[in-house]
Parts: structure tokens; sequence; C-alpha cells
């Protein structure tokens, strides 16, 4: 049997740590040579492998290394600094759709280890929307030598962190990005942060200098798939709408008792120098949430207590319900059911930067606490990654953009909310920004409480990969839709 595989794998502490994978390596027969990638200077290496110092486990110079050093046709990337155990005929079944598809990447569902317990770890399939940094390809992957050679051939970028993510985009472009949907080999879990923890990675300050080298590296995909769009913005003309109030807060909410008093009340000491109500849209709740709100909308009439005919709506039916409210004012402000307003001037704030911009809509900062508003990590997040210049294109890129989000409510009737529970806020955010200026508040106006009740708690991997095969879809859709802007009026809105 050929042997047509050479392996790479990321070692961050001594060759012996990486033993049990390397002799699996050395006792599959379709690979030629096993090489060790390392940060530190390592004298020792294991036998039968060749040991590798980089300067980054995905840097550009890194995909150049691995090129220099396969002389099979495909490459073995295990990327993550785990214990593998290959499944049966493993690299057989990756080799022979390799061939047989033309594939410059391949990748495939597989087992944790955790506890020496062994779970099943499905993966997504890759699609044109799938460009986010954190797409979750697995440890491993299969890697085209053809597919390197083109890559190194054509390109002069030279990223420190970025290069393995420029590399897979560069794949999408010229050849198929295939999943493999069976469980093919097994990895020892290293990564124990809760799925909540994770989703704010990429807003730590200390990540800062990566997330530049990931925006770059988009941006150049999106201006080679003709979806990047220039800083020039349709004007937010009046729609010759009348409204009685400058402003409404708008609050889903489906069984909240818990929660939803203090959400009210916190809009309700908003001050103002402007009209404003509230519009809380009760989803059938049936834990008391529907008496509360009775008993608070009964002495205020700010209060406006909505329960819709309809019975299978989601958070942006929600939305769309309030919005289409002959009772919704010009502008809609988000106010989340277990959430509150920093203070009580949140809502002018708000509705001062409407004013000044002449935006379509306004992203505030938030900050995160505990049920007792204690601030918990990451504490403030004011996603300071989106610019002016930018900021519509780097969003197709990370996986949300901020809160509270504000909308100048025709624009939102006209484009109406997706009908959903998750993401329904992000694929709005990519439409808008699609056509209209979008203005930002840095300073947290937002309190985003976490509790086992929540969005933010744990999710199982099955959730988060139905979570981010929707994003992946909304992005594929407003790739398409960015794409068609583009041939209408090339550079152009």
């Amino acid at each position: 049997m050929k042997k047509n595989i050479t392996a790479f794998l990321i070692c961050t502490g001594g060759p012996e740590s990486k033993k049990k994978t390397i002799v699996e390596l050395q006792n599959q027969k379709l690979v030629d040579k096993s090489c060790l990638l390392t940060i530190s200077s390592i004298k020792e290496n294991f036998e039968g492998t060749q040991l590798f110092k980089v300067d980054n486990f995905f840097s550009s110079n890194t995909i150049k290394l691995i090129n220099e050093n396969t002389k099979t046709p495909f490459a073995l990337f295990v990327t993550q600094d785990a214990e593998i155990e290959f499944g049966q005929f493993c690299l057989e079944r990756f080799l022979s759709i390799a061939e047989s598809s033309e594939a410059g990447l391949l990748y495939s569902d597989y087992y944790d280890i955790k506890d020496g317990s062994m779970t099943l770890h499905p993966v997504i399939d890759y699609q044109l929307g799938s460009i986010r940094d954190n797409f979750d390809f697995g440890p491993l992957i299969l890697l085209r030598k053809e597919s390197l050679n083109n890559y190194l051939k054509n390109k002069n970028a030279k990223y420190k962190y970025a290069g393995l993510y420029d590399f897979c985009l560069n794949i999408s472009r010229e050849y198929p990005v295939l999943r493999i949907p069976e469980y093919l080999y097994a990895c020892k879990e290293t990564d124990t942060l809760e799925s909540g923890e994770k989703i704010f990675d990429y807003v730590d300050p200390k990540n800062a200098e990566v997330q530049l080298e990931m925006e770059k590296a988009a941006t150049e995909h999106l201006k080679k798939i003709n979806a990047f769009l220039y800083p020039e913005f349709k004007e937010v003309k009046d729609f010759d709408q009348k409204f009685t109030f400058k402003a409404s807060v708008i609050i889903p909410v489906k069984n909240r008792a818990k929660t939803i008093a203090d959400a009210v009340n916190s809009a309700l000491k908003q001050i103002t120098n402007f009209p404003f109500n509230i519009i809380a849209v009760d989803n059938h709740s049936t834990d008391g949430t529907t008496k509360i709100l009775k008993s608070i909308s009964a002495n205020d009439d700010r209060i406006i207590h909505l329960i819709p005919e309809r019975k299978d709506l989601g958070i942006g039916g929600c939305w769309n319900e309030a919005v289409h409210n002959s009772n919704c004012g010009k502008f809609s402000v988000q106010l989340d059911s277990d959430d509150l307003y920093c203070d009580e001037n949140t809502l002018q704030k708000i509705i001062n930067v409407f004013d000044a911009e002449g935006c379509a809509m306004v992203i505030g900062s938030y900050k995160i606490t505990d049920f007792n508003l204690n601030e918990i990590p990451p504490g403030i997040i004011d996603h300071k990654e989106w610019t002016a210049e930018n900021g519509r294109n780097n969003a197709l890129r990370i996986n949300g953009l901020g809160a509270p989000r504000a909308f100048y409510t025709p624009i939102l009737r006209k484009l109406k909310i997706p009908n959903v529970s998750y993401g329904e806020d992000y694929a709005v955010v990519l439409a808008v920004s699609r056509l209209y200026k979008i203005a930002r508040i840095y300073e947290p106006v937002y309190l985003c409480r976490r509790w086992e009740g929540n969005s933010d708690a744990a999710l199982s991997i099955e959730k988060q990969n139905a979570n981010n095969f929707y994003k992946d879809k909304i992005r594929t859709l407003e790739i398409l839709a960015r794409q068609r802007l583009n041939s209408e009026k090339p550079g152009k809105i």
C-alpha cells in the first residue's frame, strides 16, 4: 500500500506527550512520516519523527513548512495538542474520499474522550458562509498537497496567527471542502471551557492582534468572492410614517416570571426629553409572567402588553409583532426580558446617537453580570473590532455585534426579522449593514445577566452545531445578496 500521507502534529510539551499518537501513526500503513511542530526549543525527539520549531502553529510560515516537508499527495494536520486514536480504516476512508472527490480539505465527525468515557462529537458541513475564523473542523484535517502548492504560489501574505485561516479560505475558493459524516477517530479532550465562555474569546483585548489579522484575511477573501462592501451608505430617509412616540422599548418574553419585572422597571426608570413607551410581547407565558405584566401595565399606560394571536412565534416573530404595532415608536430599542439598562440615561443616549448620526441602527456595549448584577468575566463586551470603514464586512467573520440593538423602525418594518429564537438579531444587523450606516456606543449602557435559565448557559454540542449552522446559513444568504449587489453596481451600493 502506497504511503500517501505526511502527518504533522502540534506539540506544546515534550515529544513524550505525543507518544501514543505517534505510535498510532507509525502503525498506519498510509503514513510516510510524522513531524512534530513546536514553538519552544526542544532538543530530544521521538524516534521515527522529525521535529520542527515554528513561530506559531497557525502562521503562514507553518503552512509553508508543511508544504515543503510534504512529499506525499496529502498532509494530515492535527491542529490541537491532543491525543488521537484512529478508528477502523480511518485514514483509508479519508484518502478514498479525497482521491474520488478532488477535495482540498477533508474533516470528519469524531468522538470525545473525557474521564475515560467516549461521547459523540459531530461537526457541521462547510458552506459559503462558513467564513468565521472559529469554524470547527475538529482536530484532524487532511490537506491536498496540490492545494498547498497553489496557495503558496499565489500568496504574498505573511500572517503570524491567521495563516491556517487564510489558507482554509483560499481552499474554499478553489476546491471542495468536505465533511465526512462518520465518526472516524477519537480525541482526548483538552479544552475544558464551557460553550458560554468560548463565545467571548474573540472580544478579549489580549487577542486584539490576532483579530486584526483574522479581519485582514476575511476582508481579502470577501474581495476575491465579490462580496466586499465599501463604506458608502444609502441615506436614511423619512418613510412618511407617523409616530406618536419617538422610541419604543421592545421586550419579547416567554416564561420569565423571575426577571420580567426587573426588565420593565428598568425601562420605566428611563429619563428622556421625548415620549416613549414599552411594548412587552408576551409569547403565551405559563409561569406567571402574564399576571406580572398585567399588574404592572395596569398602573402605567406607557406599557403595552401584547399577547400575540399566533402560537408559532420565536423571538424574531415577537419583535415583528411589536415593530408592526401601530403604537411602536420611530425607534425600536432592545431590552431582553432578563436584562437591564445600566442606568436611567441609556435610552436618551441611544436616541441622541440616532439624531446626531442619521443612521439606521445603533448598537451599544454591555456588561456581563450574574443574576445579582455582580460583574463576571469577561466583563465589558464593547466590540471595538467594529470600525466605520470595515465593520459591515468584518461582521461576517464574527458571531455577534453587541447590545442593546436599536433600529429606525420604518427600515425594520421593511426588512422583517427572521421568526427564530437564535441568530435573528445577527441576521437583521447584517441586512441593515448591507445598505445603511450603523453607529456604535462603546461605553456599557446595558447589563446582560447570565444565569441558568438564559441562552448563555452551557450548550450541548448538538445545540452549538445547530446554532452555528444557522448563523453560517445566514452568512451564506448575506454573501449571496452582497455579491448580487456588487454585480449590479460594482464596488458601490
